[in-house]
């Protein structure tokens, strides 16, 4: 009953699920993920395969014991045939009840029986390390997605920054040029300057909104204006980077990870696979038991007993032994363990494929984290040096020392560098997260 009311909830879920999901917003990153793994339908599948693992292995474990079935069949026959009470021949219609019961029960099977139900066991942990495989990557993309959103909102905090600073600029170079001071064309540069950064406040509002559009398909709920993301308290600190190396990294993820422990419990369910299809070589013993009894209604020239009596008279109970012994079965047995033995030889290039893909996506990560930190720490002095740049370009240009050409460039290459910052600052918390995800510590942005 248990298994079928989560069976049941699945379903449910299934269906109607994305209907009833209230999009209540702003959302933190744990309530994302968790929505995220609630709507996702691919884990659902992967949940939903787990049953019917579950289910294979209630059915591999019933095999151990006898089976029981009973049965009755009721008719008439007509013309020359034997009364099955007198035995004798008859030409009358003769009708008739019969029960009957057996039950059957294997004895020997070479290790077939527990190797099949120890491969369904086997099977059923592979399941779950590969709906916790899931899990892990629908959290590190909604991670990814998260911090995409928290990036694009700083980009439009920068480009409207950046059009604040020119429409000052233009609102003060307008009066003097009207008062003399300067030339027409500063102004113009500036209008220009002004129109630019405008459509890049609007191409920063327009990634905002992708970002978030990606983020709620992503949890699979709908999309609204109102959706939007609690901002993490996002800081980098010298302890952030992993100290321990790449080759470290992998010697520790390799032992939790669960695709690889997923890869290895396949090799293993695959080794149960070839022992079973072995054992169909060996001879097999089962025992059996039958009890039949009848009543028929007509008998004559005996005083007829009642139906009572009948069955009891009429009960006999067989037990035999069976031996199977396989000579020859068409190859069939040597197919089967020549499939066994491939399909372990599968499982054992997928373990290699798992742990190399591991192994390429630690280097990967550990590259990235280590030259987006070299970046930030890069875009950091560039921040520090063009602000300073900047504040010395203010001061020439308010007293006419340089033109608004050269004040531009100066603007531009400051917000420019604030937004390379930006980037490295994003992309090396998302790269040393990943690493702290192989190391098996919690995710979070905190």
């Amino acid at each position: 009953m248990k298994k079928l009311f989560v069976s049941f909830a699945l379903i449910f879920g299934l269906f109607f699920e994305s209907n009833a999901q209230e999009v209540s917003g702003p959302f933190d990153l744990e309530t994302a993920v968790e929505i995220a793994l609630e709507n996702n339908l691919t884990l659902k599948r992967s949940q939903l395969n787990q049953l019917s693992n579950e289910a294979n292995l209630l059915q591999r474990k019933g095999s151990r014991f006898p089976t029981l079935n009973t049965g009755a069949s009721s008719g008439y026959r007509w013309g020359r045939s034997i009364n099955p009470v007198t035995n004798l021949f008859e030409t009358q219609r003769i009708g008739n009840i019969n029960l009957s019961m057996n039950s059957n029960l294997t004895l020997f099977a070479a290790g077939r029986i527990n190797n099949s139900v120890n491969q369904a066991k086997t099977d059923l942990e592979t399941g779950q390390y590969n709906i916790e495989a899931t899990e892990n990557s629908i959290t590190l993309n909604i991670i990814n997605l998260f911090i995409n959103v928290v990036f694009n909102r700083e980009q439009v905090k920068i480009a409207e920054n950046q059009l604040k600073t020119t429409q000052e600029q233009l609102e003060r170079t307008s009066k003097l040029v009207e008062a003399g001071s300067l030339p027409i064309s500063d102004q113009l540069d500036l209008q220009a300057q002004n129109a630019t950064n405008e459509l890049e406040v609007i191409n920063a509002q327009n990634a905002l909104r992708i970002s978030k559009l990606n983020l709620a398909q992503a949890m699979q709920i709908p999309f609204t204006e109102e959706f939007d993301v609690i901002e993490p308290q996002l800081e980098i600190n010298q302890s952030l980077m992993a100290t321990e190396n790449p080759t470290a990294i992998f010697n520790t993820a390799v032992e939790i990870m669960p695709e690889i422990l997923a890869a290895q419990k396949s090799i293993e369910s695959a080794e149960y696979g070839v022992k079973s299809a072995k054992g169909a070589f060996y001879p097999s013993l089962g025992v059996g038991a039958n009890i039949f009894t009848n009543y028929v209604d007509r008998v004559f020239g005996l005083d007829r007993p009642s139906f009572g009596q009948q069955i009891e008279n009429n009960l006999s109970q067989s037990v035999n032994l069976t031996l199977n012994i396989p000579i020859f079965t068409q190859f069939n047995n040597k197919s089967s363990l020549q499939r066994a033995r491939v399909q372990r030889q599968l499982a054992e290039v997928s373990e290699i494929e798992a742990k190399n893909q591991l192994r390429q996506d630690i280097e990967t990560a550990y590259n990235q984290a280590l030259a987006a930190e070299r970046s930030y720490q890069a875009s950091l002095t560039r921040v520090e040096s063009l602000e300073e740049s900047l504040r010395i370009a203010q001061q020439r240009f308010d007293l006419g020392a340089i033109n608004s050409v050269d004040f531009q460039v100066a603007q531009a290459n400051y917000f420019n560098a604030q937004s390379d910052l930006l980037n490295a600052k994003y992309t090396y918390i998302f790269r040393v997260k990943v690493l702290d995800f192989y190391l098996g510590n919690p995710i979070n942005l905190n």
